[in-house]
């Protein structure tokens, strides 16, 4: 088998970890929100823009694809750990809000640098199996997700919540480690560009109508995505619960996330992307509507079950971004990177301000139906 086919597993097995290593910082602002909220007395819709402003860099993911052959992309996978283990570490002794912000979107930098030529690199060495790769790669993010709210939990309890800094200098071990895993990765290679290539506008262009379809699914997988994650810990403080209960509860969802998300892309390769993705689709919004139903606690088990569905759809996603033949994989993946920042976004302003005007469990009731949104863009994406 040709290299260019070959699954090469310990390089993607390297990016997966970087990935991991990253978003275990990045993961923790939605365990700590209700102490964020309760130090700083802000609403609902005030902490939805505080995630707008950790995702607000990813605006800017395709200007970072274009200049993809040009930037340091080794060093930006390296150092990103580092970076966001600062800025999200300094967010327990912030003094105000707008501390916070800032410090967000430093964090939201660090991401956009890393998350763009990621799964480039994946796409390179991944072979003829794009889903497998896709679906290692998201492993590694969503079982950070997971890990991420346990953990940064139990630096509360024995530090409380403006000693997180002290996590710190894990950041700095993880890029160190990312130095050696990363050095024998043959990198630049995945983002040369031909000197006869077509602009970046032709390949806009091209791709117009499939993200189109993209972002449909998207969003409306993001509004159920916003409500189980973003402000699944407020939901659990609102109704009586402590911050370990909503902590653990994201910790559920994130896990089975991170076994969805590796299931989806295999899956995917054998039977297909549209018809993965009308499952992921019908089931999620009811696995949603089924947990608002029997309450925060009783309803944890069902937890497990959307937190599978519902994460799943973004490596298949990916996957079929990636499929897309274009001489600029990096910028067609800023594209995609930014679509799911707008549809993100969007979506958690969105459950911010009806969860202020309406009470976050109709919210979540009114999210679950409108999560069967992405099916009609599902069907218009075809069979291949």
């Amino acid at each position: 088998m040709s290299e260019n086919k070959k699954f090469q597993s310990g390089g993607v097995a390297s990016i997966s970890i970087a990935h991991f290593l990253h978003d275990v910082y990045s993961s923790i602002l939605a365990p700590v929100m209700p102490l964020l909220m309760e130090k700083l007395q802000f609403s609902y819709s005030m902490a939805g823009l505080l995630y707008v402003f950790q995702r607000f860099p990813a605006l800017f993911n395709p200007l970072i694809g274009l200049a993809a052959d040009k930037l340091p992309t080794r060093i930006m996978l390296i150092a990103a750990p580092s970076v966001t283990a600062l800025s999200m570490g300094l967010i327990g002794i912030a003094p105000s809000y707008t501390i916070v912000a800032i410090l967000l979107l430093i964090t939201g930098i660090s991401a956009a640098t890393f998350h763009v030529p990621a799964p480039v690199v994946i796409k390179s060495i991944a072979g003829n199996r794009l889903g497998k790769g896709m679906s290692f790669f998201m492993f590694g993010g969503e079982i950070a997700r997971s890990a991420g709210p346990v953990l940064i939990l139990g630096a509360i309890s024995l530090w409380g919540f403006e000693g997180i800094y002290k996590t710190i200098p894990a950041g700095f071990l993880a890029s160190g480690i990312l130095f050696f895993k990363l050095r024998k990765i043959r990198i630049a290679e995945a983002f040369k560009i031909k000197k006869n290539s077509r602009k970046a506008s032709h390949t806009l262009k091209k791709i117009y109508p499939l993200l189109i379809k993209v972002a449909g699914v998207s969003f409306f997988m993001s509004i159920i995505k916003a409500a189980l994650t973003s402000f699944l810990p407020v939901f659990f403080s609102a109704q009586g619960n402590t911050v370990w209960a909503g902590g653990i509860a994201l910790a559920i969802v994130q896990l089975a996330g991170a076994f969805g998300t590796f299931s989806s892309g295999t899956i995917s390769d054998k039977i297909g992307r549209r018809n993965t993705l009308l499952i992921i689709g019908a089931v999620s919004p009811v696995l949603m509507w089924v947990f608002v139903l029997f309450g925060s606690l009783a309803g944890a088990p069902i937890l497990l079950l959307a937190g599978f569905f519902l994460f799943s759809s973004t490596s298949v996603l990916l996957a079929v971004v990636n499929e897309f033949k274009s001489e600029r994989p990096a910028f067609v993946n800023g594209l995609f990177m930014t679509l799911n920042f707008i549809s993100g976004a969007g979506s958690i302003m969105l459950i911010g301000l009806m969860s202020d005007w309406i009470g976050i469990e109709l919210t979540y009731k009114i999210s679950a139906l409108l999560g069967f949104g992405a099916l009609p863009f599902v069907f218009m994406l075809g069979k291949k």
